[in-house]
């Protein structure tokens, strides 16, 4: 089975997840931000991944801390339930269309970090969501999961498109990135590690 639970809790958040890759898309999902809560949601449904994120966090404060951690205890699951890596594809790509919003995403299983986007949002919330947040999200995951990440924005201009659609192409990127094909029988690397 290729799944993990990771827990981390710090002064300023608490935070539990259950991932597993081979998966059909239920969620349970309550981060105490609503709007997180509806793309971890889409992400879990549109990658076939089954997820459940309980986390409390010093709302009080803003959203960032607990957003932030989400992500660094979201990838530290994924780099876990991946494992050693054996015969998956290792990279993974989507460009996906939400009504005037068109975003591809790009990703690479490598070990090696690295985040690099230019999504653009109007307005600086949405719903209880810093918008500011999605890179912080997103760059978090990268760096605990060893992953290099890349979002292309072709077009939109309404926020909770343009969000929507970068946590639906970075599902279908991964769900591509991890499956196994029979063909490569060790890692996908002329190092024979990644």
């Amino acid at each position: 089975m290729r799944q993990a639970n990771v827990k981390r809790v710090t002064g300023e958040t608490n935070i539990e997840i259950n991932f597993n890759i081979d998966g059909t898309g239920v969620a349970e999902i309550d981060t105490g931000v609503g709007f997180l809560d509806h793309m971890l949601n889409n992400f879990a449904r549109h990658g076939l991944f089954d997820l459940t994120v309980k986390a409390t966090g010093d709302l009080n404060v803003d959203c960032h801390h607990t957003v932030e951690d989400i992500g660094i205890v979201l990838g530290q699951a994924i780099k876990e339930a991946v494992g050693d890596k054996k015969s998956i594809k290792r990279y993974g790509s989507a460009v996906l269309p939400m009504d005037e919003a068109l975003i591809m995403c790009a990703l690479d299983l490598s070990g090696r970090p690295y985040y690099v986007s230019d999504l653009k949002f109007t307005f600086d919330k949405m719903g209880d969501l810093d918008t500011a947040m999605i890179k912080e999200f997103f760059y978090a995951i990268s760096y605990s999961a060893g992953m290099n990440l890349h979002f292309k924005m072709f077009s939109g201009d309404n926020d909770h498109h343009i969000a929507e659609c970068a946590f639906k192409a970075f599902a279908k990127a991964l769900d591509s990135a991890t499956i196994v094909d029979e063909r490569i029988t060790e890692v996908l690397s002329t190092k024979g590690a990644l």
